[in-house]
């Protein structure tokens, strides 16, 4: 191994700078991503830690060491439990990613012409719908709340199951590649009332609220108005004409 420098005991490597540069450039991005919530100042606490620990080893403290070391795996469990929400926004930062998409590959490309002719008919008949996308992350919590499908995507299937006689109407149609895997899913509110200074509805509220918590897709169909409204990231994208819904909705799913 080729010494780069070398201070008194201490030698430095190429392999060292290397090792320096991945997690400097490791702690840049988190700091980034978190530094707009509460998160960050615990991060700055544990890259203290760090340091401290390995001044501490450097020279020889083993006790102070072991103190630190201790702390440091302490506040990795409290970090997960204090600060849930920011990881999971953490997650979806990952989860987004074009390297992370490479691996991750989807069908749903195949149903969107079933989805938006069943869109259009809910949208004339003002039926109200809730039809769920996911993308790289797992709903399976969401799925829980609802009633099992496992079918095919049809328009057909779709308009029965929002039709308002059906017992099946009143929650969200989960839609993963090619099948409807379950519908009367409940999906969680949005606290917010009010978007862009419009009152929200149920069904705009429950799509919000999916998506601030998972990176999944939400198309809303407005029982009142027949609006059309698509939910992605927490932000809400309303009144999309049906000529426009098609071009709308395959540049969400391909984001």
């Amino acid at each position: 191994m080729i010494d780069l420098l070398k201070i008194g005991f201490l030698t430095i490597t190429l392999i060292d700078v290397l090792d320096i540069a991945i997690v400097t450039t490791l702690f840049y991005w988190l700091y980034k991503a978190l530094k707009n919530t509460v998160a960050v100042h615990a991060l700055f606490g544990f890259v203290i830690i760090i340091a401290l620990s390995f001044i501490s080893e450097v020279v020889n403290l083993k006790s102070l060491n072991w103190i630190l070391r201790t702390i440091s795996d302490i506040w990795l469990v409290a970090f997960v439990v204090l600060f849930q929400p920011e990881i999971r926004k953490l997650l979806l930062l990952i989860t987004r990613s074009k390297l992370f998409k490479m691996f991750v590959q989807s069908k749903i490309a195949e149903t969107i012409d079933e989805v938006l002719d069943a869109t259009k008919e809910l949208s004339e008949r003002h039926v109200g719908a809730l039809i769920v996308f996911p993308r790289t992350q797992n709903v399976q919590m969401t799925i829980d709340t609802g009633i099992r499908i496992q079918a095919a995507v049809t328009k057909e299937l779709l308009i029965s199951i929002f039709n308002v006689k059906s017992p099946l109407h009143d929650g969200a149609v989960i839609i993963d590649n090619e099948i409807v895997v379950a519908a009367r899913c409940i999906l969680p509110l949005t606290q917010l009332t009010k978007y862009k200074g419009k009152n929200l509805g149920t069904r705009h509220r429950a799509g919000l609220g999916l998506t601030e918590q998972t990176d999944a897709v939400v198309l809303i169909v407005s029982e009142e108005t027949g609006t059309i409204s698509i939910a992605d990231s927490g932000e809400l994208t309303t009144n999309i004409a049906i000529e426009q819904l098609p071009a709308v909705l395959a540049a969400k799913l391909a984001d």
